[in-house]
């Protein structure tokens, strides 16, 4: 399938490793002009030389509205424009709900909400301006159901897939998308740290934590960072048009509702 995505232009957040990072590699690989995004900026252009002449690395700290808002503006300066976003950000820290602070929460909220929010306002005039763009948030199955200790990520990412829902019904007439992808259990560094985090909670190995993780996945084993990134590619795409304001789970079966 051709995604008519050659000579498009793309702001991946976090992409220098892990989900983040396997999106930039299909985008690029379908002609798209790629911004890699890290907090290091020396290791995000690194990064972006391994797409090719036509990437860029951009250095940003997403975590904060402020932040958000500096990486967009940049953007646009190297690019001219955006026509693809891709959210997709560090998580808050593991831990259960009962004794999280209030401090904790704020930041929490100001990564997860506030952060990619910011971010949205300042790429989506122009999208609408050109009449053509996709917004696409790597997320987490903890949308769908939460997650055990991770009480944090359970709060935020529901709201802000509420945020895009709202935004995609107001733009959906100019041509712009957005939606999320929903992994489930990933291979990635992010896992293993919870289920470092959950083990050193429950006093019990990691390894076991890993096993019974995967037990409740009927695909019986942990996806791959390429898989969540065709998803991201394909809602990128011209061929997704029609596909606008929802979510799509890439979890192996593991959560059990529709």
């Amino acid at each position: 399938m051709d995604l008519g995505l050659k000579g498009r232009t793309a702001l991946v957040c976090a992409s220098t490793k892990g989900l983040g990072w396997a999106s930039a590699q299909a985008l690029a690989a379908e002609g798209v002009r790629v911004a890699v995004n890290g907090r290091d900026h020396a290791r995000a252009e690194a990064k972006a030389a391994e797409l090719g002449e036509s990437a860029i690395g951009i250095g940003g700290d997403l975590t904060t509205a402020d932040g958000a808002v500096d990486l967009a503006r940049q953007a646009l300066k190297e690019l001219d424009h955006i026509d693809i976003l891709v959210l997709n950000g560090p998580g808050p820290h593991a831990g259960p709900a009962v004794g999280q602070g209030t401090h904790d929460v704020r930041e929490a909220l100001e990564s997860l909400v506030v952060a990619p929010e910011a971010l949205m306002q300042e790429l989506l005039p122009g999208m609408q301006e050109r009449r053509w763009g996709r917004i696409v948030l790597i997320s987490s199955s903890s949308v769908v159901a939460p997650l055990d200790n991770l009480a944090l990520s359970n709060m935020g990412r529901p709201a802000l897939v509420s945020v895009m829902k709202t935004l995609a019904t107001e733009v959906a007439s100019d041509g712009v998308t957005l939606n999320a992808v929903l992994p489930g259990r990933i291979a990635t560094d992010r896992v293993r740290q919870v289920d470092e985090s959950t083990a050193q909670r429950r006093g019990v190995p990691a390894e076991k934590v890993l096993a019974e993780s995967v037990a409740k996945i009927p695909a019986g084993r942990l996806g791959r960072p390429e898989e969540i990134a065709a998803a991201v590619a394909y809602l990128s795409s011209e061929q997704s048009a029609f596909v606008t304001g929802t979510t799509l789970r890439v979890d192996g079966g593991m959560v059990p509702v529709l």
